[in-house]
């Protein structure tokens, strides 16, 4: 299938893809994901479903809780188990 080339969609895309830090063709298809799940082939509704997943992943940066740096840092700490650990003798 061909990509739909509207300016304003992609543009919408392009800016999901730059809060999310992924490319914009694995944003289109996230939106393309959530459309084909609600079963909705038509444009307006892909450019209503690309800015609802733009607005929920700006406040994602927004907040202090859920903000992609914490994420980092919460998976980069040591577990209790894992401090003793070495990777080389």
């Amino acid at each position: 299938m061909a990509a739909i080339q509207d300016h304003e969609y992609i543009k919408i895309c392009a800016k999901l893809a730059r809060c999310l830090n992924i490319s914009l063709a694995s944003a289109r298809k996230n939106v393309d994901l959530v459309a084909s799940k609600q079963g909705v082939r038509d444009l307006a509704t892909r450019k209503t479903i690309a800015q609802r997943l733009l607005d929920q992943a700006e406040a994602r940066l927004q907040s202090k809780e859920d903000s992609p740096a914490l994420q980092l840092d919460r998976l980069l700490e040591a577990l209790a188990e894992e401090d003793n650990f070495m990777l080389e003798d």
